[in-house]
């Protein structure tokens, strides 16, 4: 089979970008031929499976004077926002894309076209070639901007109707395509989410030095809770049988997003009572001899579909902090069971994305407590990560 994929940012980077390359080398493993359209800068090294072409849609050029559009607001390279987006912008973007999607159609005549992120991309590829199968992917971040920016809303909405088939990673996306897109159900397959069990896996046995590694993975950014983790552990310090400074260790493993929010996060960690690092971005072998190396994994979120982060984490045995996000709880137990995972009640929100500040200081007391209550466990728990793959994810596709 030929397949095209498609995506509006880079293929190497967020969870979305990630998942694409997981599948192209899924399919590749399986003998399809394939190619890949995405938009990069001109330096940026692109790693893909040998074989797999590409065609690249460069931004910051003549055709696309303006950085990578990012479907978060906050994205681990410079970007811009599709709300900021003006029409002619959006004709730039357009125009750019499809030609090189033409171009790639035309050379490599895909039986399948997947297109990541149920958004304006997509809706212009569904449009432009209406004889051919197109499948979409949705990665949450799409169901936020479709909340949140007006841009070519009712466009959008009608070309996603329109989709030969719809992947979810699991029942709270399954819910928000059905509300905002107003799509057939039958059109809508669940499929989860994979992780590579060749770099994340358990390691050596923890050290035994008498200290806690806790470890974020994930944009350094507000949205991702990292300033109320960064909070929370100035009341976990205050409570009743609390480690010392020397005996707890937080490290954050991720680029920057917004580089304002990002100053003020240093500030805020430089006052923390136990020792915070920055690590920066890993590579999946580095991020998981930090995962091996770490007892308790926490990601504070306000907003996240199915984190990839998580799963990873748990494949390498790590105990697990996290907000208690819409459908995750549910997924994880019925698809990794038996892991040591405490969900913290999430803050009052609005906007999808963005937490009522009167409520983030009971958060961050729940977000202490959990995390206090993690490292003080003796029990020692495995998720059992078998079931979860992207072999198996891949299958379910291209059935």
């Amino acid at each position: 089979m030929n397949i095209l994929s498609i995506t509006a940012q880079k293929p190497n980077s967020t969870g979305s970008g990630i998942y694409l390359t997981e599948l192209v080398k899924e399919f590749k493993r399986k003998g399809h031929f394939q190619a890949v359209v995405a938009g990069v800068y001109r330096e940026e090294r692109v790693e893909l499976p040998e074989g797999v072409g590409f065609y690249p849609v460069y931004f910051e050029t003549g055709k696309l004077p303006f950085p990578i559009a990012g479907m978060s607001d906050e994205m681990p390279y410079r970007s811009t926002r599709y709300c900021d987006m003006t029409t002619d912008m959006a004709a730039q973007f357009e125009a750019a894309f499809l030609e090189i999607i033409a171009q790639a159609v035309e050379e490599c005549r895909p039986d399948l076209i997947l297109c990541h992120h149920l958004y304006f991309l997509t809706a212009l590829v569904r449009k432009q070639f209406p004889a051919y199968r197109v499948y979409g992917f949705c990665h949450n971040t799409d169901l936020r901007q479709m909340c949140k920016t007006d841009l070519k809303r009712d466009f959008i909405k009608e070309q996603i109707r329109n989709l030969d088939r719809i992947f979810v990673p699991q029942r709270a996306q399954r819910e928000g395509v059905l509300k905002i897109y107003d799509v057939d159900p039958q059109k809508i397959e669940t499929v989860g989410m994979g992780y590579n069990s060749q770099i994340f896996r358990p390691g050596k046995e923890k050290k035994e030095d008498g200290v806690t590694r806790i470890v974020f993975a994930g944009k350094i950014a507000e949205k991702k809770g990292v300033t109320s983790l960064l909070r929370s552990l100035s009341v976990l310090a205050e409570r009743e049988g609390a480690l010392r400074r020397e005996e707890l260790l937080i490290q954050l493993a991720g680029s920057a997003g917004n580089q304002q929010e990002f100053r003020q996060i240093c500030e805020m960690a430089a006052e923390c009572p136990y020792e915070v690092r920055f690590l920066g971005r890993l590579s999946q072998p580095e991020l998981a001899l930090i995962y091996q190396s770490s007892e308790i994994f926490v990601l504070p979120s306000f907003f996240d579909g199915l984190p990839l982060t998580v799963i990873e984490a748990l494949a390498c045995g790590n105990r697990v902090v996290m907000s208690d996000l819409p459908g995750v709880k549910e997924w994880l137990f019925s698809s990794a069971p038996g892991g040591d995972i405490r969900f913290v009640e999430m803050p009052q929100m609005r906007n999808t994305d963005e937490p009522v500040p009167e409520t983030l200081p009971e958060f961050e007391e729940r977000l202490a407590d959990a995390l206090l209550g993690s490292i003080r466990t003796k029990e020692r728990k495995s998720a059992d990560v078998s079931r979860i793959s992207w072999e198996g994810i891949g299958a379910r596709v291209l059935a």
